[in-house]
């Protein structure tokens, strides 16, 4: 009889442990917004409805790396510009600005100046 005490203890015990796991990751994904939080919080889910000894060292460990990943997440994503000569859109580190434009590189930024070069020359003539 204890058994099937104890045995109906630890179902809702888990059943717990999973409902709150869950509740602390959707309020997670819900402040940053971001899909790739949902697969490590799955991933937390299942160590924690495993149980035992292993849950507990892998949860330590899992949270250092939740920490790590949360501090990637709020740095804001970097400014795009469209390059003159392509339209392709960069990043403004990689760009190159010459004057008021810019460039996704030194090359199109070379080739643009060129351009501009002759078609100034082919209208003094």
């Amino acid at each position: 009889m204890r058994q099937i005490i104890l045995l109906i203890l630890l179902f809702f015990v888990g059943q717990w442990l999973v409902k709150a796991l869950r509740r602390q990751d959707a309020r997670t994904s819900t402040r940053t917004g971001d899909a790739a939080r949902d697969a490590s919080g799955a991933n937390a889910a299942n160590s924690g409805a495993n149980g035992g000894a292993n849950s507990g060292a892998s949860g330590a460990g899992q949270s250092s790396s939740n920490r790590a990943a949360g501090a990637a997440r709020h740095q804001l994503p970097e400014p795009m510009i469209r390059c003159v000569e392509c339209g392709v859109h960069a990043p403004k580190s990689d760009s190159v600005t010459v004057g008021s434009q810019t460039f996704c590189g030194h090359e199109h930024a070379q080739r643009y100046a060129t351009r501009v070069a002759q078609t100034k020359g082919r209208e003094g003539r």
